[in-house]
């Protein structure tokens, strides 16, 4: 397929730039093939409603780390801004990053960060460039390490909003909230799995009253989410390698759910990517501990999920393409068609979907 036969048209104004409050009252597009109308307009507290006692959602426990920093660079009395995003952990002082701009960038050139206007009892935050990739990432040597050098990115560093919310405003302390789901507990994510947004602790216990599950899962969403497809075929785009888990607890757990006939509810992309990584030919889901660079479009048969609550999608995104693979590129094309048309808000602070498959699994 071509990434073209993925493209739609999004009026700016229907990016959210900021959450539903409370996050629950969000609207929520249901798709159901089988059923007439084929799309129900509700909000995100329904979610009980909508489900069965015996399913179980499936929720991706990372969390957002503020991997924007701020500085610049100086060389032979040249004074360059610098922006890097940090992606992954290589050492205790070491991170690979992406970096603006990269092409005045050299090895062995010493970046300044933290020298705006947030405090830090640290003062600066000095790193060396020490690699260069081909892909326009660097790896970064920080002068501190391990847990002092956790304690000035946090202090330093900022919420690294999505391209298309950063290019309309900057980012601010309620970001550092906003953009953290409540299920957040493992530190390494850049970007936040943004379906976990929606929930609540009032929804949670309502879901739990209703008899609906929930198991945890942990995969760190790096930068690779917000890169566009630049190729004009599918087959030749590479997806980026995240880092997940799946407990050995939560993968038994998942598997009994749907030995007794439950359904399994990935919240978010990630959760689905993760299990769908994690699952056996025969649907069961094993253990996992590991990187997975899995790329899901139309053609891909789903093992271990049954149903999908998700955001709404840029367009000609890997993530739009994976939505389309799960229930069909017309439809959700239409599904898409009619929440614009209906006011619901795109992106990560956006609006929900909950969608079900042509032919149940």
């Amino acid at each position: 397929m071509k990434t073209a036969d993925f493209d739609f048209d999004l009026p700016q104004e229907a990016i959210a730039l900021r959450p539903a409050e409370p996050r629950d009252s969000a609207k929520l597009l249901v798709v159901r093939p089988e059923a007439k109308p084929e799309f129900e307009d509700r909000t995100i507290s329904d979610l009980p409603s909508l489900l069965r006692a015996g399913d179980v959602l499936v929720a991706n426990d990372t969390k957002v780390i503020p991997a924007r920093l701020i500085g610049t660079r100086e060389r032979n009395g040249v004074t360059v801004d610098v922006e890097a995003t940090l992606l992954k952990r290589l050492s205790p002082e070491r991170w690979q990053a992406l970096a603006k701009p990269t092409k005045r960038l050299h090895v062995g050139d010493r970046i300044r960060f933290g020298h705006e206007s947030r405090v830090c009892l640290l003062g600066a935050l000095d790193a060396a460039v020490e690699e260069k990739g081909e892909g326009g990432e660097i790896t970064l040597r920080f002068d501190f390490h391990g847990a002092v050098l956790d304690e000035a990115i946090d202090a330093l560093g900022h919420i690294p909003l999505p391209p298309y919310i950063a290019s309309k405003r900057a980012d601010d302390e309620r970001d550092r909230s906003d953009y953290q789901t409540l299920f957040a507990a493992h530190e390494g994510s850049v970007a936040a799995p943004t379906a976990g947004l929606h929930f609540t602790d009032m929804l949670l216990s309502k879901l739990k009253t209703a008899g609906i599950g929930l198991e945890k899962v942990t995969l760190h969403v790096g930068a690779g989410t917000f890169l566009p497809v630049k190729t004009d075929d599918l087959a030749s785009h590479k997806m980026h390698a995240e880092y997940g888990v799946v407990s050995p607890e939560t993968a038994k757990a998942i598997n009994e759910v749907r030995a007794k006939g439950g359904r399994v509810i990935a919240v978010g992309t990630t959760a689905l990517r993760l299990l769908e990584s994690a699952a056996g030919e025969d649907g069961k889901v094993k253990p996992f501990m590991g990187e997975t660079d899995i790329f899901i479009s139309p053609g891909y048969r789903f093992r271990a999920v049954d149903a999908l609550l998700t955001n709404f999608h840029l367009p000609r995104s890997t993530l739009f393409m994976l939505v389309s693979a799960f229930a069909g590129l017309d439809r959700m094309k239409s599904a898409y068609a009619h929440a614009i048309s209906s006011g619901y808000r795109f992106y990560s602070y956006g609006d929900g979907s909950l969608l079900f498959p042509e032919a149940p699994r």
